[in-house]
């Protein structure tokens, strides 16, 4: 079961990642790359990784993907002779795709043969299916807790300059 699931997930990846790389319109290729990162949270909590699953949803589906779509729809400059087939679309040269196709077939080969002729055998102890939260914070709360703090007043500090910054400063109002 969990063989046809990494499969599934692989295979969600995989195609997306290909839809993201022919993809002429902008919002469709967004989309994409909602899927392929979804299928990435999938392999991470299926390979017991739990906290980086729920992180990747949390940082790139909800904060990085969302940004990259209000601006995808935040900087479209639509004419008075702007042609609606063209609209969000993006158009490349022939050559530049055929170029990438090619250096990306040719490091798929190389990664595929490296994987194909190791040696994927077990050594040592057989790990238990645990979660990964409860160590990552027992770390975080002990032995990584000056480095923790430090993130935690930088975040606040960039918050309030953020904040200051966005403030409304026009003394007539």
């Amino acid at each position: 079961m969990e063989a046809a699931a990494f499969y599934g997930f692989s295979a969600l990846a995989i195609f997306a990642a290909f839809f993201i790389l022919f993809s002429k319109n902008l919002i469709h290729a967004a989309f994409a790359l909602f899927l392929t990162f979804l299928g990435v949270a999938a392999l991470f909590v299926l390979a017991g990784a739990d906290f980086l699953g729920v992180s990747q949803i949390m940082i790139y589906v909800g904060g990085i993907l969302v940004l990259l779509i209000f601006g995808i729809m935040l900087t479209q400059k639509i004419t008075k002779n702007d042609n609606s087939s063209k609209h969000n679309r993006i158009e490349v040269l022939i050559r530049r795709e055929v170029w990438g196709f090619l250096v990306g077939a040719g490091l798929f080969v190389v990664m595929l043969r490296i994987i194909v002729t190791s040696d994927f055998r077990m050594k040592g102890d057989v790990m238990t299916n645990k979660s990964t939260i409860k160590t990552i914070g027992v770390e975080l709360m002990t032995s990584h807790l000056l480095p923790f703090e430090i993130a935690g007043v930088l975040l606040l500090v960039a918050l309030i300059g953020a904040a200051y910054l966005a403030m409304n400063r026009n003394p007539t109002s």
